[in-house]
């Protein structure tokens, strides 16, 4: 049977719901979000003179879900204008609108018997072909079925998101035995390429895979604590980024998630097991429980762990003192562990230094990693037949670095079993087969072939390479430029292999060149500190040379004659986004946040950022009224000298940074594969490349316009002196200095324009100050 998903519905529109709703309408389609009637009226509705039937009352809680996810501070939605696709209703009502969708999600209480009367009253309405399923994270997907008929069964599973839906990867597809394999394999391919998720395959166990195993993780840190009688700020210090778990390590993370959530999660396994291990493991310690009896269940209460409160000196945090059982103040904790694992270049050496020792805060780590590689050893193949669906649940699901099976074989299993053992520790007897079997790591035999392209930059297919840079054969005719440096920063080395890049494209047996990289950032911008330093050592020469020669790579991209991609991502700021705009097309990831942020560091764009974005808003508007003219230049003005930054890729769209024919990606595992693509697809065709036009600018009138809506900024105090003249520098730049309206002028005279200002600014007391601020601090200085 061929699925399809034009139109989804989904059923519960609380946070969970809605935020799913908002991720599917992001990809364009259209969603259903329905909930259940209010019990009555508020006296607000009342006085209103609304009635029970009014459906503005009737539909009151989907359409407050609809709203918070609409809410830019909940960043819940690519943008505003994708709750266009969301209708909203209620399920007294509406629920003749399931009959033409591809896809029903139930996502309300975590009850077996409300989801199950809800699917009830749902089933008459629901179509022949539709995907039916539950977004539980813990009730049993096999129970939720049984009561109905072979044909739901059949196309019956458990999907479930992670919260927040928009950025958590991770997805566990949960099949039944009488889920079809057609519609399993299906979704599949939809949570991967349309919804960008890693998809992990559970068993329709006690809280699935990620919250089962990271639940216990959880746990363990706890109890060791405890143990220890480690203090909490300590404990996450130990348990965070030094083993390659979030920053915000254990206690933090469990205030974030609220520690109610985490007692619910592993109260369901207690519930559900008979094995006296796991109980022991799961074992939540009695000063955890006695917080969440006094309502301390963390941020969203105001205080967990840890505590917030607002003073007229400014914000005092505190932490939960377990032997006092009061908030105290958090006095700052040194470790010698934290200078040790500085030693290491990678996470696998960095766990080594941290575990292998006889330091104390070594063996509570060490017991922190062991209680988790055995309780993960333990649950195979229970929640899954697969290490790898463990590891990746853990990786996408609670943003470890490494899954614990991962983990495990960085530390080396034997020799980390033989430690177990030592211990008393009894180690699950699969894993001791496996070692006699005379296996070294539990992924010697995986096959880790992907579907997408994964840059290798010590393979034999590098072509060219320097400290800062590397072009890569991609294969199928295609290279790939790539940066080394960090935050992949633009410098010299990466000016010179931009050039070099082009040149070998050119003349060599390519098809095109892709931009891009498999980091989180595909670029902070120019190299800032060199930048700084240049300006403080008054070097203007070397500093007009490393402009001008950013510049003219860029332009070089630009007039290839051959297919140049970009695949911006992430951050993509300052002179990384002047790189990407400069390709003949870009394949931009929904998470893509895009910027000319120049203005912040007291500089302007001086890659060419200005004369591109100008050049693009020119376009064909040669014989355009001045006025419509003007109108379109204060608009990048405005982009640029409030130092805009897009919210995702379609809000980059709608600030002008991408095109319409430019290439939006969902998964950003299968960016380079789709940019490599699109580099073959345009050589296929009759390709003409970029052709040079001249700019048609407006001038000493487009000037004074955007001169005027400065002064009045100024004068209210929205921007300082400094910024109103960096914003007169910028409106100097895109009108085309000191001319006339409709003087013609080609790129290169207005690149002139763009360097003149960029060294002149960098003279600027007030601009080196912002340099240093940014370099020292992070974050911009408003002088």
């Amino acid at each position: 049977m061929q699925y399809q998903m034009n139109r989804v519905a989904i059923i519960g529109a609380g946070v969970m719901g809605a935020s799913i709703a908002a991720l599917i309408a992001g990809t364009g389609t259209p969603v259903i979000l329905l909930d259940i009637l209010p019990n009555e009226l508020s006296p607000e509705e009342i006085e209103k003179g609304l009635s029970n039937s009014d459906k503005v009352f009737r539909d009151k809680f989907a359409v407050a879900g609809k709203e918070k996810v609409l809410n830019p501070r909940n960043r819940a939605i690519y943008h505003k204008d994708f709750g266009d696709l969301i209708t909203t209703g209620n399920i007294e009502d509406d629920l003749s609108l399931l009959k033409d969708c591809d896809w029903v999600l139930e996502v309300v209480l975590e009850e077996l018997e409300v989801k199950q009367q809800l699917f009830k009253k749902m089933r008459p309405y629901i179509g022949e072909k539709t995907i039916i399923s539950s977004n539980t994270s813990g009730v049993s997907i096999r129970k939720i079925a049984e009561p109905f008929d072979e044909e739901f069964k059949k196309r019956f599973l458990g999907t479930h998101f992670f919260n927040p839906p928009r950025y958590m990867k991770l997805f566990e597809i949960i099949p039944t035995a009488e889920t079809a394999p057609s519609i399993v394999d299906f979704m599949t391919v939809y949570a991967t390429k349309l919804l960008g998720k890693g998809v992990v395959y559970a068993k329709d166990t006690p809280n699935f895979i990620a919250n089962r195993i990271g639940a216990q993780a959880n746990v363990a840190v706890m109890q060791l604590a405890e143990k220890y009688q480690y203090s909490i700020p300590k404990s996450d210090m130990l348990s965070g980024e030094i083993i390659g778990r979030p920053k915000t390590a254990t206690f933090k993370t469990i205030d974030m998630v609220g520690l109610d959530i985490l007692l619910h999660v592993a109260d369901n396994v207690m519930n559900n097991i008979t094995s006296t291990y796991e109980a022991k493991v799961y074992r939540v310690p009695d000063y955890v429980r006695k917080l969440a009896s006094m309502g301390y269940y963390g941020d969203k209460v105001g205080n967990g762990f840890y505590k917030k409160q607002k003073t007229a000196q400014g914000v005092v945090k505190s932490v939960w003192d377990c032997d006092t059982e009061s908030y105290t103040e958090i006095s700052k904790v040194e470790l010698d562990i934290m200078k040790v694992v500085k030693e290491g270049d990678t996470l696998a050496e960095k766990l080594n230094l941290v575990v292998w020792g006889d330091a104390e805060e070594q063996h509570f780590i060490w017991d922190v990693i062991k209680a988790n590689l055995l309780y993960s050893a333990y649950c195979m193949p229970e929640i899954a037949d697969r290490v790898t669906e463990i590891d990746n649940g853990m990786k996408w699901g609670f943003n470890w670095q490494l899954g614990p099976f991962e983990i495990w074989d960085a530390l080396g299993v034997s020799k980390t079993v033989k430690r177990m053992q030592a211990e008393g520790e009894a180690v699950p007897e699969w894993v001791i087969k496996h070692l006699e079997a005379g296996h070294k790591t539990f992924y010697e035999d995986i096959d880790e072939t992907k579907s997408y392209i994964v840059l290798d930059r010590k393979s034999d297919t590098i072509l060219r390479s320097n400290e800062d840079a590397s072009l890569v054969d991609l294969g199928d005719g295609v290279a790939c430029l790539t940066f080394k440096t960090k935050g992949n920063t633009v410098n010299r080395g990466v000016i010179e292999m931009i050039n070099k890049s082009v040149e070998i494209v050119e003349n060599g047996d390519f098809k095109g060149l892709v931009i891009g990289n498999q980091s989180k950032n595909f670029s902070a911008g120019a190299d800032l500190a060199l930048i700084g330093e240049l300006a403080e050592k008054k070097a203007w020469k070397a500093l007009e040379t490393l402009i001008h020669d950013f510049q003219y790579a860029n332009l070089a991209l630009k007039y290839c004659h051959k297919p140049v991609v970009s695949a911006p991502r992430g951050m993509t700021l300052g002179g990384g986004a002047e790189m990407a705009l400069h390709a003949h097309r870009q394949v931009v990831t929904a998470e893509t946040y895009m910027g000319l942020v120049e203005l912040g560091v007291g500089l302007i764009p001086g890659g060419g950022g200005c004369k591109e974005l100008l050049a693009r808003a020119m376009l064909d508007m040669d014989k355009a009224p001045l006025a419509e003219r003007v109108t379109h230049v204060k608009r990048i003005w405005r982009n640029i000298a409030m130092a805009k930054v897009s919210s995702s890729g379609y809000d980059a769209k709608k600030l002008g940074f991408v095109r319409l024919g430019d290439v939006f990606n969902m998964n950003a595992d299968l960016q380079l594969t789709d940019a490599k693509n699109e580099v073959i697809k345009l050589s296929q065709t009759a390709y003409m490349g970029n052709l040079k036009t001249p700019i048609n600018m407006t001038g000493k009138t487009g000037f004074a316009a955007i001169k005027l809506e400065i002064m009045q900024m100024v004068d209210g105090h929205f921007i300082s002196a400094y910024d109103g003249m960096l914003a007169e520098k910028v409106a100097y730049i895109l009108t085309g200095g000191n001319v006339l309206s409709n003087t013609v002028m080609n790129e290169e005279t207005i690149l002139d324009l763009e360097r003149e200002i960029f060294l002149s600014l960098c003279g600027e007391a007030k601009t080196q100050e912002r340099i240093r601020h940014m370099l020292t601090r992070g974050k911009p200085l408003r002088n």
